[in-house]
Parts: C-alpha cells; structure tokens; sequence
C-alpha cells in the first residue's frame, strides 16, 4: 500500500455499526474526506460483530446479542467497497477475556485457559483479564476466529493489536508454561517479570504464533494484508512481550502502525524521530503508517495539531497514518474531517 489514509472504526462510544443506514452514510463520509481504509472492530468484549461459528461451537455465542439478525462486518464490507475503501477488520481484544469481570464468560467456561501472574493470581492489567496467549488451545481459538474471516469475507487485511498477540509481561506463571520453560532451562523463570531471558523466550513465542498466522492467511488468500499496531518500541517488548522489529525483519506482518498516542506535537515529533531512525536503515519504513490519537474520553486534537502531525509524518517519508478513532472526525460538525479534505487528503 503506498500510501495508508485509515480510521479505526468501534462500537465503543459509537453508534456507526448498529445500522447499515449509518455504516452507508459513514463510508461516504470517509471517501468524501479522502480516506482509503477503515479498521471495523469485529471481536471485542469477547463477542464477535459476524455470525461466528467457531464462538457458537465454543462458548454457545454466534454473535455480539446487540446484532443479532445481522452481520455488520459483511454490511462494512459493502458499503466501503462500494466507495473504494479497502476494509481491514480489526481484532480489538486479542488475547483478553474480559474487563473488570474477574475473566467474564470466556474463562467462566475454559478457567484452563487463564494466564496467571507470580502469585498465581488471574492475569489483570489496567482493568483487563487475559487470556494465556502462550497457550497453544488459546492461540488455536484467536486463529480460527481470524482465518473464518479470512475464508468467509472479501477482506483486504486482518488486524492486531497492542493485545494481539500480546500477553503483559506479568504473565506466563500458569503451571503448563511454567514446565515448558523448565523442560527447555531445567529451571523455573525469573520472578522478575522483565528479566531478559524470560522476557524474551516468552516473546519468541508470541513471534512464532504471528508467523503461524501469516502464513495460514497468505495459505487461504495471498493478497490479504497482515496489519499489526502494538504499543511504541520498546515499551510494547518489556510491557507485553511485542517483538514488533523482529516481526519485520522476519517478514510475518505486512503494515505496522506504532500507536503514537500522544497529546501534544513536540512528545509525538519525538516519536517519529525514534521510528524514522529505527527503521529507515533496513528498508521497513514503507511498510510503517502510525497511529494517532485524536479522540479518548475528554481529549480532541485539533486541527491544526493533527495537520502538523500529518505534515511531519510526509516530511520524514511517512506516507500515511491510522486516526483513532471515527467519531472524532464528526465532532464540532465535522471540524477534523474538513481540515483533512481541504489539505492532504482532499488533494489526491
């Protein structure tokens, strides 16, 4: 892809996919506007938005209950290839089963599939309870939820996460990766969650699922983009065990977009600077279309901000960008979306 002009679509403070009227509506707003990809949610809250079967068979739930009688990936599909957007589902929960529900449904029915901290304790992060994606029936479960999308829809990509594949550093201490590790060292793993040796065993693991996963997609459908946004380098290493230059460098992912979720111009400049630095050497830059924040909770970027940052990611040879998230660009009657068609999206 030369050059990326994407939005991460939710259903989270988002109406967007609870009708094919307003997914319609809301993908000739993104073409008029000058964007050429959109990121619909499609697995989040441990709940599919497309009639599952491998959810039915699993865990009795065909579909998010709040679409039920639908399919609003298939509707998105539709309505963006109708406009010329090319439709990259986006697979927000990864790894995680629940938030703040002590593992929900997902591990109320499979507590095997659990990770767990030192103590023993159910993986918690910043409110979210994991799944053990160095598991292999957990990682089993994520990859047939990806491929039925793959086999089943017209997609152009499929994404991850900063939770997919992911785990937080915390984890890894449940009793089956545990033996793994002590089968392979003849001893059991540092309590020091960020010790070297174990960080990085347990990344090369979530590195060998990626690359599992790239080729069963590349299997069934050669042109469907692989498309990954972890957290920054090396944070996203340390914190939850995202090897992302490997992946590059092994080839097993196709676009990268480092969520450069920052609030003021001179933290996000830095940023790119590290990645421009990082990766212009070996060839990846191509392949690297960050993402932006311009919408959470009380914060808006304005105007001028998101123009600056767009104009510094051309400058630096960063031919594109992924916003997050779509209801931003609708805020103040449609404030951000009139700026990007009257500037770099509007003259393509």
């Amino acid at each position: 892809m030369s050059q990326l002009r994407g939005v991460w679509l939710s259903n989270v403070d988002s109406r967007v996919l609870y009708s094919r009227d307003a997914i319609a509506s809301s993908m000739d707003f993104l073409a008029q506007t000058g964007f050429n990809a959109v990121f619909p949610v499609v697995w989040n809250k441990a709940l599919t938005l497309f009639p599952s079967k491998t959810m039915l068979q699993t865990f009795g739930r065909e579909i998010d209950p709040a679409h039920k009688g639908r399919d609003p990936l298939q509707e998105v599909i539709i309505e963006a290839h109708r406009v010329g957007l090319k439709v990259i589902p986006w697979f927000e929960y990864g790894f995680v089963s629940s938030y703040k529900q002590n593992g929900g449904p997902l591990l109320a029915k499979k507590p095997e599939w659990a990770a767990r901290d030192s103590k023993g304790n159910l993986l918690v992060k910043n409110g979210f309870e994991w799944m053990n994606s160095l598991d292999s029936e957990v990682q089993n479960f994520l990859l047939e939820i990806i491929l039925e999308v793959v086999r089943n829809y017209d997609v152009d990509g499929i994404q991850g996460d900063d939770r997919f594949p992911a785990l937080p550093s915390e984890g890894g201490y449940d009793e089956k990766t545990l033996k793994r590790y002590y089968q392979q060292f003849n001893c059991s793993p540092h309590l020091c969650h960020h010790n070297p040796q174990w960080l990085k065993w347990r990344a090369d693991i979530l590195t060998d699922f990626l690359s599992r996963l790239y080729s069963e997609v590349k299997a069934i459908k050669p042109n469907v983009l692989v498309s990954m946004s972890p957290g920054i380098y090396n944070w996203c290493y340390r914190e939850y065990l995202q090897d992302y230059p490997t992946w590059m460098e092994k080839e097993i992912v196709d676009l990268i977009h480092p969520q450069l979720y920052r609030r003021d111009f001179p933290s996000y400049k830095k940023l790119v600077d590290r990645l421009v630095r990082s990766h212009s050497q070996n060839g990846q830059l191509p392949k690297i279309f960050p993402g932006i924040l311009i919408k959470v909770g009380a914060y808006r970027i304005t105007e001028a901000e998101l123009l600056r940052a767009i104009a510094y990611n051309r400058q630096m040879n960063i031919n594109g960008e992924i916003l997050f998230f779509y209801e931003g660009l609708r805020e103040n009657n449609d404030a951000l979306a009139k700026a990007l068609r009257q500037s770099y999206y509007g003259c393509l």
